[in-house]
């Protein structure tokens, strides 16, 4: 994985590892874009520590923040960073492939030359 591609995933990762940030990113998702008051209203989390999580949503580039009526500023997804850390977890899993697999093939030769 290329170096930019790594930190990348490392901010989403870390992005990711928080509760109410997951929650937050779920809510845009379901709903799509929406300021902190709005997801204040929808969400059991104070104003202030949304507009904190969206801030780190923002620097992970998780999110996009863009303006609204009466200066406003709502919230929105980004999907790039996402699939730089789904390409991350994918490579990963095929490096576990094959010793999972050779392991599973030993584990059923052991079991059939068991008494």
């Amino acid at each position: 994985m290329r170096p930019d591609a790594e930190a990348i995933a490392e901010q989403v990762f870390t992005a990711l590892a928080d509760p109410s940030r997951r929650g937050i990113l779920a809510e845009l998702a379901a709903r799509g874009p929406a300021t902190a008051t709005d997801l204040a209203a929808r969400l059991p989390i104070t104003r202030q520590a949304i507009a904190k999580h969206l801030a780190l949503l923002t620097e992970a580039g998780l999110v996009t923040a863009e303006p609204g009526e009466r200066r406003r500023v709502r919230y929105r997804l980004r999907s790039a960073p996402m699939r730089v850390a789904q390409q991350f977890l994918a490579a990963l899993a095929r490096d576990w492939d094959g010793p999972l697999g050779a392991l599973e093939d030993h584990l059923d030769r052991s079991t059939r030359t068991d008494p």
